[in-house]
């Protein structure tokens, strides 16, 4: 199914449906973005369930609040926002946002020339999954979403400062585990 993006007057026309409460145009519309939504979600949430349902409940916002969408971004942008925040508030009412102490020590890792094209998306995301809680939303957030460390303090009640230690602990957790796993890893892509 083709995106509306590269034809303003489509888009346009599904965001007007979906004002009027249309359900087909409401379908289309998660037709088209539910997808990737779910992918969005599965980052954030510690099980396919709990992701499912933050979508529908992510969904439900979106269907909520789209007479207020500006129209100053891309839509899917957008909808990626009402998304994350979703997954951020399951979480906090899970209480899954705590800081975490563990006691592994963790190699601190500099350098390294790995490929991260040797690892299918299902590894990767079990990769990240299996980070703590709170360092895999400050590791989404940053090097996947694009948030500054300002925004995701903001987001997460914690300082910059926090932010950006764990960060730089979830980074390095996650090259230790591609380091232990023995199969190497593109720097720069870790290294956001």
């Amino acid at each position: 199914m083709k995106l509306f993006s590269s034809n303003k007057s489509e888009e346009e026309k599904l965001i007007e449906g979906c004002i009027a409460g249309k359900r087909d145009m409401q379908q289309l519309l998660y037709d088209l973005y539910a997808k990737k939504m779910m992918m969005v979600c599965l980052r954030y949430a510690p099980t396919t369930f709990e992701a499912e349902d933050i979508v529908q409940e992510g969904f439900v916002k979106v269907f909520s609040n789209i007479q207020n969408f500006k129209r100053d971004c891309p839509l899917e942008y957008w909808i990626r926002k009402i998304i994350v925040n979703t997954a951020l508030k399951h979480l906090r009412q899970k209480s899954l946002l705590t800081v975490s102490h563990e006691s592994e020590e963790v190699e601190n890792l500099s350098s390294g020339d790995y490929n991260l094209n040797d690892y299918s998306m299902d590894e990767l995301l079990s990769i990240i999954q299996s980070l703590a809680p709170r360092y895999r939303m400050v590791f989404n957030l940053y090097a996947i979403e694009g948030y500054n460390h300002k925004e995701i303090g903001e987001m997460l009640d914690i300082s910059e400062g926090t932010s950006k230690s764990q960060y730089s602990r979830a980074r390095a957790i996650l090259q230790s585990m591609l380091v232990q796993q023995d199969r190497p890893y593109k720097e720069h892509v870790i290294n956001r």
